[in-house]
């Protein structure tokens, strides 16, 4: 496998395309642990829980006094080199809560524990930390990451390289991000460790329910070789009723199917609540677990498992107080009846049941019944478009805009100034590079789509409008630059 080690920048950019024959048969090979394998004592487990942080930095225009030539940096150097703005001063300890992982493990490890955690790092947060010179963070992750001490107690998760929202996303678009995260990522931890990543988290937790953007969002992770998806429990309702998932702490299918009839389904874990940090931050999962025991789930006795995920590096609380509730964390769970687990170490244990994915309760996104109750898959897109034009006018509240942590926001409404020219940046790639069969390999296609992929960021929607709404203005420009000009 070393014959085929990846560059991490490839005339300067960081590696995110050109090598999609490679890693589409390394996340094919990939192979399930045995459960045999696990230091786990599942005979006694009556319950678990298992927490995943999300840590991210956008990439921003702001290198330099005009924003038209600017160098694109990470915000978080942008907060170093600015620690008298707002709350800038937390640079610092963004930098440690990015490699505190890497210091946790070992020591709990070393002290005969079985510490657990998922985590999610954006591509430009990697690069943008490289680009810092903090290889420090490098060296932490790294050693959790490909040392086999350290690989069950913890899961990486893909992700979106720049942080792009799916509903409002285009769709090819999106497929980009999702390799070029599979290709930064093994550049820097290699193929085996790609080749190990089975779970997917969508930035902001943010489903698509319109049902062709959703069925190719399915489509999309199924074919970049993913396992399950993580959901947040009020973006998906039950296909019969309507109402949300009952048993939140069990596995179900996410099932999506597009106005042409046809389907792509996938398992989803549901993460429970908001995207509080306070819930990670002091281990709720934990303790709302330990009040739970077995389940039955097509006639297996199982565990629940309690799933929650937050900013890893947000906020006071997980600043400050989630290091010492983590460590106690897991010194009192280890070998208890309620352990930190892991997904797909979880996932596995259930496939040694004898329990197989369409033993897993149905979902789909929020909203959907409604539109099959006028609408049979295979009616084609003009009439899918004419029933959700009329559900909308009947009822104000009833949106396609896909749900996420943060229902009162829509990923599109008031956001039209910074969508205009991302739509417009994504129809030319789409014409001049995807339509013209441009090589992947070619620096001019590595170069418009690293500016595409950093303009689509959900930073420049999220914080409104003004100066992010400038930053990912610029970078649309200068994507839009790349494709007028080299091509």
């Amino acid at each position: 496998m070393n014959a085929h080690a990846l560059p991490e920048y490839v005339e300067n950019l960081p590696n995110i395309c050109g090598q999609e024959a490679l890693i589409t048969d390394t996340v094919q090979q990939r192979n399930r642990t045995a459960a045999h394998e696990s230091a786990v004592n599942w005979p006694a487990v009556t319950s678990a829980c298992a927490i995943a942080l999300h840590m991210h930095q956008p990439l921003i225009p702001a290198g330099g006094p005009e924003l038209r030539t600017a160098q694109v940096i990470s915000n978080l150097k942008f907060m170093m080199d600015h620690p008298d703005v707002g709350d800038n001063h937390n640079a610092a300890v963004f930098h440690w809560c990015y490699k505190r992982m890497g210091e946790f493990i070992p020591q709990l490890i070393a002290e005969g524990k079985q510490p657990r955690v998922m985590l999610e790092y954006s591509g430009t947060l990697l690069h943008g930390l490289r680009q810092m010179g903090l290889h420090d963070v490098f060296d932490q992750l790294k050693r959790i990451t490909c040392e086999p001490e350290f690989q069950d107690a913890v899961e990486w998760l893909g992700m979106a390289w720049g942080h792009a929202v799916a509903p409002s996303t285009p769709v090819q678009d999106f497929r980009l991000h999702v390799k070029a995260f599979q290709h930064h990522f093994a550049a820097i931890f290699g193929l085996e460790a790609l080749r190990r990543i089975r779970g997917f988290s969508p930035p902001e937790m943010a489903l698509p329910n319109h049902p062709d953007t959703a069925y190719e969002f399915v489509k999309t992770l199924k074919d970049c070789g993913y396992e399950w998806v993580l959901v947040q429990e009020h973006t998906v309702e039950q296909p019969d009723t309507g109402n949300g998932p009952e048993q939140k702490h069990l596995p179900h299918r996410l099932i999506c199917r597009n106005a042409n009839g046809d389907e792509a389904s996938i398992i989803a874990i549901i993460k429970t609540q908001g995207s509080d940090t306070k819930l990670v931050a002091q281990m709720q999962p934990y303790y709302e677990a330990k009040g739970l025991s077995r389940w039955q789930l097509a006639g297996k006795s199982v565990p629940p498992l309690v799933t929650q995920i937050a900013d890893g590096e947000n906020g006071g609380v997980m600043m400050n107080e989630f290091p010492p509730k983590f460590m106690e964390v897991v010194r009192e769970a280890s070998g208890s009846t309620t352990p930190l687990l892991n997904v797909s170490e979880y996932l596995d244990h259930l496939y040694t049941l004898g329990l197989k994915t369409t033993d897993f309760p149905p979902l789909q996104p929020i909203h959907q019944k409604r539109i099959w109750e006028r609408f049979s898959p295979g009616a084609g897109a003009q009439k899918l478009a004419a029933v959700i034009t009329q559900l909308k006018q009947e009822d104000h509240r009833f949106n396609m805009e896909g749900g996420s942590w943060t229902n009162d926001i829509s990923w599109v409404r008031g956001y039209e100034n910074v969508l205009g020219p991302m739509e417009k940046v994504s129809s030319l790639f789409n014409e001049k590079v995807l339509q013209a069969k441009i090589s992947p390999r070619e620096h001019r296609y590595r170069n418009a789509l690293f500016y595409l992929l950093c303009s689509q960021t959900s930073c420049y929607r999220y914080w409104g409008q003004g100066l992010w709404t400038d930053y990912g203005r610029e970078l649309c420009r200068r994507a839009e630059a790349i494709l007028t000009h080299d091509f």
